[in-house]
């Protein structure tokens, strides 16, 4: 936050910082990524599938394909992308960018900045169309949660990204709300999209570990064998977190491609 010169004085007295004392920069307007370039790869399941900042400045996505990048920006889950050429959902990119400022942009603030990405380097066009899908609920298990508080601070970003083992995937999440945990689940892990049902409103820290079915990671981890150490997800989520997914009907605003070409040169 700027302080007023008019407060100023009172400050550096109160807290015995000296006159030189930067003042901290305003917070830029994260409203497109100052260079990004755009390569195809192939998708390759020991490389992984992320996004990641590394650093203040430096955005990562490996390995997505348009579909899943949209379902990112949009926090959608994949099946609820529809239209498009078949390169939508078979090509994939590794996108290297660097953020405006010199503040890490939230994921919010990263995922504006994507969605203009799509926009002006892959001309992507669309109308949203209201369904009724498939989807989970995320409610508390019977038994209530088992779930630590957070020991970040607030303002610190959630951190959730998965890791994939031979037989099992550990989910590590730390300073992250049920809508966190929610969105990571229905734009990278699940079938379907996935609504909170839970009440919980605050910050948690917790590990997830289960052994990954066809149904999740849209079929791009290897499933794990009948007599894997590790219990299956919705089981998992009972035990380890006390949350239940339950399997139920909604109405979903789901998205329609219109209109999207490779991506420009960079």
């Amino acid at each position: 936050m700027i302080r007023h010169l008019a407060a100023l004085a009172t400050l550096l007295c109160v807290t015995g910082l000296s006159a030189q004392s930067p003042v901290p920069s305003p917070r830029p307007k994260f409203n497109a990524f100052d260079v990004a370039t755009i390569k195809a790869t192939d998708m390759n399941a020991e490389r992984g599938r992320f996004i990641i900042m590394k650093g203040p400045h430096r955005w990562i996505a490996q390995a997505y394909t348009l579909k899943l990048m949209i379902a990112a920006a949009y926090n959608l889950n994949p099946r609820t992308i529809s239209g498009g050429p078949s390169w939508v959902e078979s090509d994939h990119y590794d996108i290297e960018a660097i953020t405006p400022g010199d503040i890490q942009p939230s994921h919010d603030e990263q995922m504006t900045m994507l969605r203009k990405l799509l926009t002006d380097r892959f001309s992507l066009t669309f109308h949203r169309e209201p369904k009724d899908f498939s989807i989970y609920e995320l409610q508390v298990a019977k038994g209530g949660p088992k779930l630590k508080p957070a020991t970040e601070p607030p303002d610190d970003p959630p951190q959730l990204i998965s890791t994939v083992y031979p037989q099992k995937i550990h989910l590590p999440a730390r300073n992250a709300t049920m809508h966190d945990f929610v969105s990571m689940m229905q734009r990278a892990l699940l079938d379907r999209p996935v609504v909170d049902k839970t009440g919980l409103t605050a910050r948690y820290d917790f590990d997830l570990e289960w052994a990954p079915d066809e149904t999740q990671f849209g079929g791009e981890v290897p499933v794990a064998s009948p007599d894997a150490p590790s219990p299956p997800l919705f089981t998992a989520m009972q035990d380890q977190l006390g949350l239940k997914l339950v399997a139920t009907r909604g109405p979903v605003d789901t998205l329609v491609i219109d209109h999207v070409q490779p991506p420009s040169a960079n």
